[in-house]
């Protein structure tokens, strides 16, 4: 097994096509992104029964070496901070198979 840096990462999602370009940007590669989730944040409720999606959050999942997460989460937060969301980072463990 190979220590990494989980980063979940909720946001807008009209703004994970930025989100994206960030872990490009910083070399991460590989993620998985969740649409339509629902909960409640510092906006309210997000219900995900918006018609038009334009309300509407996803979840993107990565992990990256535990060097590239500081810079990477640098690189994330003024997307937070415009469109509001939400990054955490946990310790793991990558199963290389």
């Amino acid at each position: 097994m190979q220590n990494v840096k989980r980063v979940e990462i909720i946001t807008d999602a009209l703004e994970m096509r930025e989100v994206t370009r960030v872990l490009d940007a910083q070399g991460v590669s590989g993620y998985t992104i969740v649409q339509n989730v629902i909960g409640m944040g510092e906006r309210g409720a997000q219900s995900g029964d918006d018609l038009t999606g334009v309300f509407q959050n996803s979840l993107l999942i990565t992990a990256c070496a535990p060097e590239r997460v500081e810079s990477l989460v640098e690189a994330i937060r003024p997307i937070l901070a415009r469109r509001g969301g939400v990054c955490l980072v946990s310790d793991a463990q990558w199963v290389i198979h």
